[in-house]
C-alpha cells in the first residue's frame, strides 16, 4: 500500500493550497534570491497572482510546478525591475551636480518607469526596444529598423502594438 503524495494531492481551496506549499516555495526563492525578505515577497506575489487569476485550485495537478512557473515568472520580472533601476541609478550618477533630482523627483521617475515597464511586458523584445528607441532616443522608423534589423514596416506594426498597450494601461 503506497502513501500518497501530499505535495502532488489536488487542494479543494486557495487556504488549502497556500498552507501546504508557502514555506516550501519561500525556502526556494530564499535560495535563488540569497534574501529572506525578498523571497517573503515574491512568495505573496505569487500567491496572489493565482488568488486574482481565478484559477481553479482544484484542477492544479501539481502544484509545486504550477507554483514554481507562476514564481519564475515573477522573479523575471524582480529582476528585469532591478537591471533598470541599476541602469536609471547609474545615469544619475554621471550626471552633473547641478542636473541631479531630488529624491522625491527619483521616486516618481522610478515609479513612472516601473509602470512603463509593466507596461511594455506584453510586447516581444524587438517590439519593445522599437519603441524605446523611438521615445526615449528619439530616432525615426527607418534608423529604428536599422538598428532592430528588421524592415520599417515591422517597425510600424511594433509601434502600433507599443501604444495599443499604452492605451490599455491607461483604461
Amino acid at each position: 500500500m503506497s502513501i500518497p503524495d501530499q505535495h502532488a494531492a489536488p487542494h479543494a481551496t486557495f487556504g488549502e493550497l497556500y498552507q501546504a506549499h508557502h514555506g516550501w516555495l519561500v525556502n526556494l526563492l530564499r535560495r535563488k534570491l540569497s534574501c529572506s525578505h525578498q523571497a517573503d515577497d515574491l512568495a505573496q506575489d505569487t500567491f496572489t497572482r493565482i488568488l486574482s487569476s481565478r484559477s481553479e485550485i482544484a484542477e492544479i495537478k501539481e502544484p509545486r510546478a504550477f507554483l514554481t512557473t507562476v514564481a519564475k515568472r515573477l522573479l523575471a520580472n524582480h529582476y528585469q525591475r532591478q537591471t533598470l533601476e541599476q541602469a536609471y541609478l547609474q545615469a544619475l550618477a554621471i550626471m552633473p551636480e547641478p542636473q541631479a533630482i531630488s529624491p522625491e523627483e527619483r521616486l516618481l521617475i522610478l515609479q513612472t518607469l516601473h509602470e512603463i515597464d509593466a507596461m511594455l511586458d506584453g510586447l516581444s523584445d524587438k517590439a519593445r526596444r522599437a519603441f524605446l528607441l523611438s521615445q526615449l532616443e528619439g530616432l525615426a522608423y527607418d534608423e529604428i529598423a536599422l538598428r532592430l534589423e528588421v524592415s520599417t514596416r515591422t517597425v510600424k506594426r511594433y509601434m502600433a502594438l507599443a501604444f495599443e498597450q499604452c492605451l490599455l494601461a491607461m483604461l
